[in-house]
């Protein structure tokens, strides 16, 4: 007996983009600057956007929080006492080849209950990129 899940919609350029966007305005009407990465479900680059006046290490700091996102499917905002010594997570950061960011601002993207990517935030203080992604997932159609 084989049981079959029905496809579920891919994470798109067009939907990157407009949470791309969305974050963006929810940052700007905040007066923050920011950067925002949005991967999807491979973890592959669909969209980025870093304004000018944003730091250098907010691009950086996006691309990690959606990858931490989208590794462990979870917002990185409720990952941060994982990682504490002591915690399930205490050195997940050194066993993945790439660089995990425990800090929030990283949101998984679903479609129908199941990950089809990740959005990153980066530039405003962690509870402000969390508010901005957190904006801009609820707001993708």
């Amino acid at each position: 007996m084989s049981t079959t899940t029905a496809p579920v919609a891919p994470l798109t350029i067009q939907d990157a983009e407009a949470l791309v966007s969305a974050a963006h305005r929810a940052a700007e009407g905040a007066g923050i600057t920011v950067s925002v990465t949005v991967l999807d479900a491979g973890g592959h680059l669909l969209a980025f956007r870093r304004d000018d006046r944003a730091v250098l290490i907010s691009g950086e700091t996006s691309t990690r929080k959606a990858y931490t996102a989208l590794q462990l499917n979870a917002p990185t905002a409720d990952l941060v006492d994982a990682v504490q010594p002591g915690g399930p997570f205490h050195t997940l950061p050194t066993a993945l080849d790439r660089p995990l960011l425990f800090i929030a601002g990283g949101v998984p993207v679903r479609r129908d209950g199941r990950l089809i990517g990740a959005i990153g935030v980066g530039g405003g203080a962690p509870q402000q990129d969390h508010a901005f992604a957190t904006a801009a997932v609820t707001n993708l159609a």
